[in-house]
Formats: C-alpha cells, sequence, structure tokens
C-alpha cells in the first residue's frame, strides 16, 4: 500500500489541490497527516481541506499532543522506541491520554524506529534521540520485536522527512522476520527504484513525504 504524508506545518492549499487533482491519485490509500514540530500547526483547516476533497482515509501522524483532531479517520500512537526519551515513550501519551479518548478517533498503537538517513533530520532533532545506525539490521530487529511483545500492533521504520537515504533492505527483511504486524516504512523514498525495493524487502504501506512539498505529480512517477 502507498499512503503520503502531508506536513500541516507547511501544508498550504494550492499544493493540495494539485496533489489531489493528479489522475493516479486514486493509487494512494492513505493519507498521513502531521509534522515533526511541537506546534499544531495548521492541523484543522488541513483536515478539513482534505475532507472536503477526498474520501480517503486520513490517518494522523502525530509530532506532538496537540495534534489531535477529530475531523482525521485515525490516529498513529507513537511510542518512539528506538530511543530512550521518556517524554515519547509515555510522557507525552499520559498529557495526551484524556484528550485521545474524547476525539473519538480509531487509535493504532505504533512502534516508532527511526534509523539513520545520512543526515541529521528535524524528528531526530526535536526528539533528541540517535537513529539507529542502517548497518545494525538485529538492533532494529530486536526493537521491534519487543514493540510487539509490548503489545504495538504496527511498527514504523522512518528515517525522517528530507533524508538522504531510505531504510535499507536488510533491515526491512530483519525487521519483517520478527514482527506479526504490518510494517509501515517511511523517509528517503525519491523514485520507484526505492518504493519498489522497499515494498519487496517486506514493508506493508510505505510513506512518501517530503518530495512531495517541491513535486506534487511525484507519486505520479512512482505508481
Amino acid at each position: 500500500m502507498l499512503a503520503i504524508l502531508i506536513d500541516s506545518d507547511k501544508s498550504i492549499e494550492h499544493q493540495l489541490d494539485s496533489l489531489i487533482k493528479q489522475k493516479y491519485f486514486d493509487e494512494i490509500d492513505f493519507i498521513f497527516v502531521g509534522g515533526s514540530l511541537v506546534t499544531d500547526g495548521s492541523m484543522k483547516s488541513c483536515l478539513s481541506n482534505i475532507k472536503k476533497k477526498t474520501d480517503k482515509p486520513t490517518i494522523i501522524f502525530p509530532g506532538s499532543p496537540n495534534q489531535i483532531d477529530e475531523q482525521a479517520d485515525a490516529i498513529l500512537l507513537l511510542s518512539l522506541i528506538s530511543g530512550r526519551n521518556p517524554e515519547l515513550l509515555i510522557g507525552r501519551h499520559v498529557e495526551s491520554s484524556f484528550k485521545l479518548k474524547m476525539s473519538g478517533l480509531e487509535i493504532l498503537p505504533t512502534g516508532y524506529i527511526l534509523i539513520d538517513g545520512g543526515r541529521t533530520t528535524t524528528v531526530s532533532y526535536i526528539s533528541s534521540t540517535t537513529p539507529i545506525p542502517q548497518d545494525k539490521p538485529g538492533i532494529a530487529a530486536a526493537t521491534a520485536l519487543a514493540g510487539n511483545q509490548l503489545g504495538l500492533g504496527l511498527t514504523y521504520l522512518d528515517c525522517g522527512s528530507g533524508a538522504n537515504s531510505q531504510v535499507s533492505e536488510e533491515i526491512i527483511e530483519a525487521v519483517k522476520s520478527q514482527i506479526s504486524g504490518p510494517l509501515i516504512v517511511g523517509g528517503g523514498i525519491k523514485n520507484a527504484q526505492d518504493l519498489q525495493r522497499v515494498w519487496a524487502a517486506g514493508a506493508y504501506i510505505v510513506v512518501v513525504g517530503n518530495k512531495l512539498e517541491e513535486n506534487p505529480s511525484l507519486v505520479g512517477d512512482l505508481v
């Protein structure tokens, strides 16, 4: 499956319109909406705009407890299990728990694992965590397995927005061999070859995001 990530901190209406009007838009399975900053950006207006123009399932990819909005269909409840920042393992979850319950959103508990994509990304900087090196598939697999054993039904491997490279096939294969739930992979996807490699290695959902800000027609080249 294919998901596009729209950064609510950056999204402007004409870019969204351009994306939705592309002839390949039917090939997209999910729209992820969120951002790595600690603000809510234009989350509400961004979701409202999306919902007016498409019935694609819309899932919040939250960067903070502020990024909760009942207009979405679901939310990835991310636990950053590759890092050791207690705020992103449980602290932010406690802070947002009642707001999340009241929202009525479908909650998708997700083990979020940062992988080194060759540069410092916003998410690694904001989270104050060190990504897992690309040459350590065993660590990535053990981390993902631990997340599964803790009850996190989804696993998300991410190099972060603007990464120089995508998650390696070795890491995807190692993680996939150890987990039972769906595997999401994002970050650094620049062309159709990257996309096909990630799918072939075992990703269930591939997420494309940063490049869409520069070129909304990119997904057409991928699908």
